[in-house]
Formats: C-alpha cells, sequence, structure tokens
C-alpha cells in the first residue's frame, strides 16, 4: 500500500472537504465513507442542499425588508440628499458589475476544469474497457480453436492414423494438453461483466457531463446578458428595463443558490470517494472478480505476485508440448502418411497463433495498463474534477453577492428616476430655466416659417396705425424679465431680442416654488436690479 498512496495521493481540499460534517435529515452524524448505496449518506448530501436552500431563503429575506424599509422611509428630494444617493447606485452598479465580471470568469475556469476533469475519468474508462475487452476476446478465440479446430484436425489424424498406435497416443496426449489450455483459460475471471459495467459507467457520465457543461454554459452567459442589460437600463434611466432586469435577477439569485448547492454537495461527495477509493472499488468488484487480483490491480507492486503467473505459464508449456509433438508427426509420420501433412500444418497454424495471443493476453494482463487507467482517472477526478467544482461553488457565491447588490440599487435608481420625472412634470412650462422649455426653444429656432424680428416690429407698427393709441404699459413683466436676464449673466439691452426672433416673449409671471428657491440675498440683489432695469430700459423704450 505504500507504494500505491506514491503514486496516487490525494489533494489537501479533498480531505477539508471529507471533513465537512455529515449530518442526515434527522440532525444525526452519518458515516464519512463514499456509501452512495446508503440512505444515510444519501441523506447527508441532501442536507448540504438544504443548508443552500436555507441560504437562498435568508438572502430573500434580507432583499425583502430592503425594499420594505425603502418603500416606508421617504426622505426628503432635496438637492443635498439627491447627490449622496445617486453616488450610492453608481458605485453600487460598478461593483455588481465588476463581481458579475469576476464571477463569470471565475465560472468558465471551473466549467472547464471540471470538463477536463471528466473527460480524463471517461478516457481512461473507455481505455480500461478496451483492456478488458481484448482480454476477453482472447480468451474466447482461444478457447474456441481449442474447442472446435483443434478437435476437428486430431479426428481426421485419429482416422489417418488408426494402424499406427504410437501415432494415435500422441494425439491422445496433444487433446490432453488442449484441455488443460481450455481447463488454464477457464480460470481466469470473466471479464464481460465487468466490461459492461465500464462501458454503462463511461457513457453515463459522459452525457450527463455534456448536459452539466452545457447548463452552466447557459448560465454564465445569461449572468453577463443581465449584468449588462441591467448596466445599460441606469445608462438609459429606462424604469422598464430596470424591471425587467430586476425579475431575471431574482430568478439568477435563486439559479445561483441552487448551483452552490449541487456543487457542494457533489464535491463533498466526490471527495469522500477521492480518500479511500480502492475501499469502494473492492467493494463493489466483491463476488465478480477476487480480491486479491483487484489488489493487484489497483497498487500494481512489485512485491505483489501476479495471480494470473500460474495458469498462463501452464498455458505456455502445454503449446510448447503441443507443437514439439506436431514437429515430431511432421518429420516421421509425414513420409508414411502424406494425407496427414495438412492436417498437421493446419495445427501448427493454430499454435503459432495461439501462442501469439498468448502473448497479448500476458501483456494485456500485467498490472501497468489497468494500474494507469485507473491512476489517470482518479487524477482527473480528484484534481481537475474537485478543483472546478469548487471554482464552480465560488462562482455560485460571487453571483449571488452581485445579483444581492443589483437589486439593492435598482429600485433605489428606479425611485431616483420617477422623482426627475415627477420634478419635470412639477416645472412651469414657461419657465425659460427649465431643460424642457430650453429644448423647445432651441427647436423652434431652427424652423423657417418664424417671424424674424424686423417682421414682428413692422407687423406690429403697421398695427398700430391702424388702432387708437394704447394706454400706458406697465414695465413689470419686462422689467423682471429683464432682471432675470441680467441676474444670470446676460444683456439687458438685448437679450429680448433672440427670444422675440424666436416667438417666445418674456414671461410674465413666475410661480410661487420657483421664486422659494433663491435665497432672501438673491431675492434682495433681485429687486434691486430690477428697479434700474426697469427704469433704463422705460427710458429707453420713451426714446
Amino acid at each position: 500500500m505504500s507504494s500505491a498512496r506514491v503514486d496516487y495521493i490525494a489533494p489537501w481540499w479533498t480531505y477539508w472537504l471529507h471533513n465537512f460534517p455529515h449530518i442526515n435529515l434527522r440532525f444525526e452524524p452519518a458515516d464519512h465513507s463514499f456509501l452512495p448505496e446508503d440512505g444515510n449518506y444519501q441523506q447527508s448530501l441532501m442536507f448540504l442542499g438544504c443548508v443552500a436552500a436555507a441560504g437562498l431563503g435568508l438572502n430573500l429575506l434580507c432583499l425583502a425588508v430592503y425594499l420594505s424599509c425603502l418603500c416606508c422611509c421617504r426622505k426628503d428630494e432635496d438637492d443635498e440628499s439627491k447627490k449622496p444617493g445617486s453616488c450610492c447606485v453608481t458605485w453600487s452598479a460598478v461593483a455588481a458589475g465588476l463581481l458579475t465580471c469576476v464571477a463569470v470568469g471565475v465560472g468558465f475556469y471551473g466549467n472547464s476544469e471540471t470538463n477536463d476533469g471528466v473527460y480524463q475519468l471517461t478516457y481512461s474508462l473507455y481505455n480500461a474497457n478496451h483492456t478488458l475487452g481484448g482480454v476477453d476476446s482472447l480468451v474466447t478465440g482461444t478457447m474456441g480453436n481449442m474447442k472446435s479446430a483443434l478437435h476437428q484436425h486430431l479426428a481426421r489424424l485419429d482416422e489417418i492414423f488408426a494402424t499406427r498406435g504410437d501415432y494415435v497416443q500422441t494425439l491422445q496426449f496433444m487433446q490432453q494438453m488442449a484441455d488443460n489450455v481450455i481447463k488454464q483459460l477457464l480460470g481466469l475471471p470473466d471479464w464481460e461483466e465487468a466490461k459492461v459495467d465500464l462501458a454503462t459507467v463511461a457513457d453515463q457520465t459522459a452525457n450527463i457531463e455534456y448536459y452539466r457543461w452545457l447548463t452552466y454554459l447557459l448560465l454564465l452567459i445569461l449572468d453577463l446578458i443581465i449584468c449588462l442589460l441591467a448596466c445599460l437600463g441606469l445608462a438609459k434611466q429606462s424604469r422598464w428595463l430596470l424591471t425587467t432586469m430586476m425579475v431575471f435577477g431574482v430568478l439568477t439569485l435563486v439559479l445561483s443558490w441552487t448551483s452552490l448547492g449541487a456543487d457542494l454537495a457533489t464535491a463533498v461527495g466526490t471527495s469522500d470517494f477521492c480518500v479511500s477509493p480502492d475501499k469502494y472499488i473492492m467493494s463493489q468488484t466483491k463476488g465478480i472478480i477476487g480480491a486479491d487480483i483487484v489488489h493487484y490491480y489497483l497498487y500494481c507492486n512489485q512485491t505483489l505476485s501476479n495471480p494470473f503467473q500460474q495458469p498462463l505459464t501452464i498455458f505456455q508449456r502445454s503449446l510448447t508440448t503441443m507443437q514439439i509433438q506436431i514437429q515430431g508427426l511432421l518429420q516421421f509420420a509425414v513420409p508414411l502418411f502424406p494425407t496427414a501433412e495438412r492436417d498437421l500444418l493446419g495445427i501448427q497454424h493454430l499454435l503459432n497463433s495461439s501462442e501469439a495471443g498468448l502473448h497479448q493476453l500476458t501483456a494485456l494482463l500485467d498490472c501497468r495498463g489497468l494500474n494507469k487507467d485507473y491512476l489517470d482517472a482518479m487524477v482527473g477526478v480528484c484534481y481537475d474534477g474537485v478543483e472546478g467544482v469548487l471554482y464552480l461553488c465560488l462562482f455560485s457565491i460571487l453571483a449571488a453577492c452581485a445579483f444581492t447588490v443589483m437589486l439593492c440599487a435598482i429600485p433605489r435608481a428606479w425611485r431616483q428616476i420617477a422623482s426627475r420625472e415627477r420634478d419635470y412634470d412639477d416645472m412651469d412650462e414657461e419657465d425659460p430655466f427649465n431643460p424642457r422649455a430650453r429644448r423647445m426653444g432651441s427647436q423652434s429656432a431652427g424652423r423657417p416659417n418664424m417671424h424674424s424680428f424686423c417682421s414682428y416690429s413692422s407687423s406690429m407698427g403697421s398695427q398700430s396705425s391702424l388702432q387708437p393709441p394704447a394706454p400706458a404699459v406697465s414695465n413689470a413683466p419686462v422689467s423682471e424679465y429683464m432682471n432675470h436676464t441680467a441676474l444670470f449673466g446676460g444683456n439687458p439691452r438685448y437679450e429680448n431680442v433672440p427670444l422675440i426672433g424666436r416667438g417666445s416673449p418674456p414671461p410674465s409671471v413666475y410661480t410661487q416654488q420657483y421664486r422659494n428657491r433663491y435665497s432672501p440675498t438673491m431675492r434682495a440683489t433681485y429687486l434691486s436690479m430690477t428697479e434700474q432695469q426697469s427704469r433704463h430700459f422705460g427710458n429707453d423704450f420713451q426714446a
């Protein structure tokens, strides 16, 4: 056993996973040995899945509490409170995006490592199956030749040598040697059942691995697409896109916790097997193949004796004895019985082919071939396979964290978008400082059918010539507008020209909510500048 442990040493992470608590659904400790047929062991693996389900429930509960607090606790939506909230949403989106990218990268690596390990396992199983199939084919072919072809040749020679008693005794001795060879071949283990089992395990494992790899590939792509669309919804401030991504985020969160439970149970179960694989293999082959044969192939130590050495030696000696007898008959009996030459040459060819098959059988039954396949399978499962599953567990954890952050950020962004749209709806459409009015003014400035300043003033002049003189016009609205212009850095004498040219006369009255936006100092400055500008503008207007 010491040499076997040098060839195969289970990695440290398998021992770490093997030491995980094994508790059944009745909260009773279970055996850590790999016993997939045992009910308590199955429940201990299911318990790990239940732990992941409990984590999912706790995660959803925290999200529900957070959303409830976000909906119930309304904050004052002033300028000072909006800026920190916007930064919080931005940094949350950045953190969720980075976590998703890292999770997807880890997931791709883990999925590839797991696939490589399972592929190495199936490749080794197919190689071992081919070896056992070759052994079974050689044994069956040799036994068939000895029972049928050799028996026919000996029966015809017995008729030819009927008059020579010494030749007949030689033929009977050869028949005894052939029966001895058949007896030794029958003493070899029946590999047919083991060969079928390996082929079935390899086929089922390959099919399951294909669907597992494809499922994780789709899950990784889905996580990446949801993250990108959520970021696009935040950038475009699209509420319907954010709402859709929130629903898909919850679905992905459930899938992440589900995959975590499945991967954790798989990693622990596989590690239980990797810690002592020989024990499980010997228990499964009990009653099919002898324990000494299984031990010989699992450890392949030079100190262990080959259990097939004795039957193969007897096989070789029997063939050598039969070839010596055939050589003597060809030398002494053919000159007396020429018709016997054909059957003697047929027996010689059969013995030569049986000897070649014996050499192939000896090579196939050697422990080095099957032991190499066994070690390759263990390395594939316990090193690449379990390592890849651990990376997939890390991917599930990172993805759950990323989508939790995303689900916390999306409602806040949704509220900010709704609040901003509500502010736009509450603004006065005639307010020149309204961004929407500015956009409308800039769009109407480029229209070709608008009156210019000259046409507008000329038309006003023609109308005034036909109508009686108008009463004195108050300068309050104009002065108020001119004061706004001077307050924000405009020219009080010519600022009204582009407004008139655009067909947008100055507003006359401002709502109370926009008056409240200015501080007392600004309002005082506003009133003083209004008096000066109205007085100056009135003199220019009279002139």
